[in-house]
């Protein structure tokens, strides 16, 4: 009859020697149990490195249950919290905490590029934060209790609780904000007696000056609208958080409670939406406003859940995160020198294009399975060795969203339920049909070598496994870092994957790609606003198909730029758009989307790693237009400069420059502006200071300034 069960059991001693051991094996059928001997042989040879170099031997599987890295340290360029009073500083920021524990003051000290800190605070609430609690009636529930204690103080995180009461209702807030201005918020609301509320409410004031942006809750990235009303709607909408702030000072607030679970992501969020939280949706009577406050210099984020009825002894979670931005100056020089090749080439075909580091993507000679498993490990160390070689570093694709049918670990993780791989209609690929039935998500797909994949679940073990197969790339490989095609996982895998980089191979990088989210399929998430919690830990972002670059400033700035946040990026979709790129120090990527070795040359001839950015976003560009259709953007050195100009206007402008010559250094009675010929960008020409420039329709200019 079929097989219910298998079990063996052999008694091996501690400190086995070599030898035989006697045991047995144990098959259960319906019609009974039937038991074999069973002989195990042990030699005196060891596994090399616990035989994890051998995927085939399933040693891996013990990386399940790894904590590699899950600990409280540091990463650049972050420095170590300083705790005084209330107030916890930070790189860049700080945050004061109230009597009640929630944020009384946020603070950012970057300056108006982002691209270093300075000393003077800028305010981003107007007002403390409060949880606003009204009962049946629609009267505040007024709260009292001990002082807020501090139950972490160490260089990385900094935590405090508080304990209050408001009649039958005890409230109780624990926080715990990380060195990269992370602060996440467990509020749990409990009830002593049968209590009807009308409603519960966090409240964020914001100052106007630092409301000027925002992104999420429905809204695509840009100018912040006046007001508006978002509800929830889980099944449609990947949508929990919202980001509000300027370009140097801005917060994001993500709303979930104890239940949350991942969502799926990348054309699969509709196979597994978020889990409304039960506290703040509260089916459907929960949602937020955001608008001007009448009558006060405060704009006001209000998250309210509507009516609960508590029975004693019941409790509801009220939680949320706040992440305090930018995250780190932006790593202009990291800009400027870094230059890739997306794509597996010779490594000296990618360096005479121009490129100095190159990602490997999958479906290759030395990468050929998506994600995992590493079995072209002499060829792909080859090939990185070569890129040393010539002084050219090399990145690997490795994400965690999907799982190919050849990982040796497929089956083993499949009797785990739903825990790894998700739930899903089956179907796709013909192997995926006939070895796992159904009920699986089939995802990439490349027949040319038979790779079928399938979707893995939200946080799970597999996270850890996915670790430590980067601390054995990083060992064994030598790898460069990472190429990220999207991000199924959270923020704490990714703060454990750039520690492992930074312990393994100090410098590597992790560059962010991203298709645009805000769709049906998605959820509606703008992708900055949904990978937010991701950008402290890397070095660019690269997005990407979908993205509308013939959108407004404001949308470049918020969704696609990087700036606000501390990192920079590149473009895709269509080419990009090489001149209004260039006003953010964007270009295209070799060899996907357009050329921008040629653009690269003329940074080079300048002398762009050396320079200062003077970007138009700051409002402190020693040159301007005069016109907020047409941008411009300044690099200085001593004795010169160049200006990038983009133009969002649909035909030929003539712009007189407004060139601060004391800033620049450069004496205007002998310069002299010039545009060098660039492939694919632009004519050559000449102008002097003063003299009206004509800038193309929907083009733009890149200009030296030079002495005649």
């Amino acid at each position: 009859g079929a097989v219910q069960a298998l079990w063996f059991g052999v008694d091996v001693p501690v400190g086995t020697r070599p030898g035989t051991y006697r045991g047995r094996l144990a098959v259960v059928t319906a019609a009974g149990t039937r038991e074999i001997p069973l002989a195990l042989t042990v030699s005196a040879m060891v596994a090399p490195n616990h035989g994890d170099d051998v995927p085939a031997d399933l040693t891996r599987l013990r990386w399940l249950n790894s904590q590699l890295a899950a600990d409280d340290s540091m990463v650049a360029p972050y420095t170590p919290l300083r705790l005084a009073g209330r107030t916890v500083s930070l790189l860049g920021r700080d945050l004061t905490f109230g009597e009640d524990g929630l944020p009384a003051q946020l603070r950012s000290y970057f300056a108006p590029n982002n691209a270093t800190i300075g000393t003077t605070a800028r305010e981003i609430l107007a007002a403390p934060a409060r949880l606003a609690v009204h009962d049946a009636t629609g009267g505040p529930v007024a709260f009292t209790g001990a002082a807020p204690v501090v139950t972490v103080r160490a260089p990385g995180a900094v935590g405090w609780e508080v304990r209050r009461q408001g009649g039958a209702l005890q409230l109780h807030t624990r926080a715990r904000l990380e060195f990269d201005g992370t602060v996440e918020y467990a509020v749990t609301l409990r009830a002593t007696r049968r209590t009807a509320l009308r409603d519960v409410a966090l409240e964020l004031p914001l100052q106007p000056s630092a409301a000027r942006y925002l992104m999420g809750l429905g809204q695509k990235g840009g100018y912040r609208p006046p007001a508006f009303r978002w509800t929830w709607d889980v099944a449609k909408k990947n949508q929990d958080a919202v980001w509000i702030g300027d370009v140097n000072a801005g917060v994001q607030l993500t709303l979930f409670d104890e239940h949350y679970v991942r969502p799926l992501n990348t054309n699969f969020y509709l196979s597994k939406p978020l889990v409304a939280p039960r506290s703040w949706a509260n089916n459907g009577r929960g949602g937020c406003d955001v608008g001007t406050v009448a009558d006060t210099a405060q704009v006001l984020v209000r998250c309210g859940s509507g009516a609960h009825v508590l029975q004693p002894g019941d409790s509801l979670r009220f939680d949320f995160r706040l992440m305090i931005t930018p995250f780190k100056p932006l790593d202009v020089q990291g800009q400027w020198a870094t230059r890739y090749f997306h794509a597996f080439v010779p490594v000296d075909s990618a360096a005479r294009r121009g490129a100095n580091t190159i990602n490997v993507h999958h479906a290759n000679r030395v990468n050929p399975w998506i994600n995992y498993p590493f079995i072209e490990t002499a060829p792909m160390r080859a090939y990185i060795d070569s890129a040393h070689a010539r002084g050219l570093k090399a990145k690997i694709y490795y994400t965690v969203r999907e799982l190919t049918n050849r990982a040796p670990e497929l089956f083993a993780l499949r009797s785990f339920g739903d825990e790894v791989l998700s739930h899903g209609p089956g179907g796709g690929y013909s192997w995926l049909q006939e070895h796992l039935g159904g009920d699986y998500i089939a995802a990439w797909h490349v027949p040319a070598i038979r790779d079928a994949a399938v979707v893995n679940s939200g946080v799970s073990r597999w996270h850890n496994f996915y670790i430590e197969g980067l601390d054995w790339l990083v060992r064994n490989e030598r790898i460069d870092g990472l190429y990220l095609d999207d991000v199924a996982f959270d923020r704490l895998t990714m703060k454990r994957i750039r520690k492992v980089l930074d312990r393994g191979n100090p410098g590597a990088l992790l560059d962010l790609h991203s298709a645009n989210q805000y769709n049906p399929r998605d959820g509606f998430a703008s992708s900055a606003n949904l990978y937010l919690e991701h950008f402290p830990f890397i070095n660019r972002l690269w997005f990407g198909e979908y993205f509308d670059y013939d959108a407004t400033p404001d949308y470049w700035l918020v969704e696609l730029s990087g700036i606000p946040f501390g990192l920079m990026g590149e473009m895709l979709e269509k080419g990009g758009h090489p001149w209004r790129g260039m006003t953010m120090g964007m270009t295209a990527r070799l060899p996907w989307s357009g050329d921008p070795a040629p653009l690269w040359r003329v940074w080079d001839q300048f002398g762009i790693a050396r320079s200062t950015l003077h970007g138009w976003w700051s409002g402190r560009d020693p040159v301007q237009t005069g016109d907020p259709a047409l941008l411009a953007t300044t690099w200085t050195r001593p004795g010169g400069a160049m200006i990038a100009i983009g133009s969002w206007h649909d035909r030929d402008v003539a712009a007189t420059l407004a060139i601060d010559w004391a800033a620049l250094g450069i004496d205007p009675a002998r310069a002299r502006l010039r545009a060098p010929a660039i492939e694919q960008f632009q004519a050559a020409g000449s102008w002097t200071p003063g003299e009206r420039i004509v800038v193309p329709a929907k083009k733009g200019l890149l200009l030296l300034v030079e002495a005649r």
